[in-house]
């Protein structure tokens, strides 16, 4: 269901807008603070900093909780901090304000949302749209909110590498590093599906139909079409082949295609479909994980079961009328 959508009259100079930063998104990038631009346009907002320890569903459910209650949720961060929020608007039945804070801001960028001032253009003209979204749950685990994509297999492993280099090489190198060792290490993993056992190097749930010619769709095209668009890599090919078809960039994606190095279709299975349910096995000593919009979950060794559902007109987002959803 559609959230109320406040008049611009209403949120004029940021009256009733909840704002809630967190500075570790996209610490890599060199970007600027965008507190002096949020002061300047939108002084009555409520600005929130997310702390070290600190709960976004905390800080969000206290304020819903006040007098006064925000008319709309903002968020500036990453992919990860954009659909923790979005599961909390949808939550209380609000829409929602993105600010790109992150280093891919894939969804922002999907929405036309390219800064944070046209993350403000959009609020003071009143422009939104109803975003589908998809619904991840892994065993009995309460479900997640995911707004881009949910992935197993090569992707969330060489995330895992990076994370446990993050503190030391820093984000981008820790990435490198990984990404070296995913292409001397990397082992298919197996997955069951209708009864059915394959081998795979990656799946990939994307929301929303994504450019056929990609495996990973990390960033989506459209945000209001109630399908998943699956894609499932058989381990038929190199490792090469493997850490190759991560490339979610449609330029990247084009010049790897080029050189003959992404995977051919014949081994990439693609599924359009409502729901998808699988049961993934791990080997021993290998990590147990899956990622959803960038955010890594670890599980019990051995293997989990992930089931995505697609959730239609999921939450209201503030968004260019325009809005260019194209990958870079």
């Amino acid at each position: 269901m559609a959230a109320a959508v406040p008049e611009p009259s209403v949120v004029a100079r940021g009256r009733g807008v909840l704002i809630v930063r967190n500075p570790r998104s996209g610490t890599a990038v060199l970007r600027i603070d965008p507190a002096e631009l949020i002061a300047e346009r939108l002084p009555e907002a409520d600005v929130r900093e997310l702390g070290e320890g600190d709960d976004l569903a905390d800080i969000v459910d206290a304020a819903m909780r006040a007098d006064a209650p925000p008319a709309v949720l903002g968020v500036y961060g990453g992919d990860g901090s954009v659909s923790r929020m979005a599961e909390l608007a949808r939550k209380h039945d609000r829409p929602l304000l993105v600010m790109p804070g992150g280093t891919f801001n894939h969804f922002a960028r999907s929405a036309g949302i390219v800064d944070v001032a046209t993350a403000i253009d959009a609020l003071e003209g009143g422009s939104t749209v109803e975003v589908s979204a998809v619904e991840v749950t892994a065993d009995d685990e309460p479900p997640i909110l995911a707004l881009n994509a949910v992935s197993i297999g090569a992707y969330p492993e060489l995330i895992d590498e990076r994370d446990r280099r993050r503190a030391r090489l820093g984000k981008w190198l820790g990435g490198i590093v990984a990404a070296w060792i995913a292409l001397r290490s990397a082992e298919p993993l197996a997955i069951v599906r209708d009864g059915r056992r394959a081998r795979v190097w990656s799946v990939f749930i994307g929301v929303g139909r994504s450019d056929p010619k990609r495996v990973a769709t990390m960033q989506r095209e459209d945000l209001d079409d109630p399908t998943l668009d699956v894609r499932i890599h058989h381990a038929r090919g190199t490792r090469m082949r493997a850490i190759a078809s991560l490339a979610f960039g449609k330029r990247t994606a084009a010049v790897l295609h080029s050189l003959k190095l992404m995977p051919p279709r014949s081994d990439v299975e693609r599924l359009v479909v409502p729901e998808f349910d699988m049961t993934v096995r791990t080997e021993p000593g290998r990590p147990s994980v899956y990622v959803h919009d960038g955010e890594l979950e670890e599980r019990a060794e051995g293997g989990f079961r992930l089931r995505c559902v697609i959730v239609p007109r999921a939450v209201t987002v503030y968004a260019r009328e325009d809005g260019d959803a194209s990958a870079g």
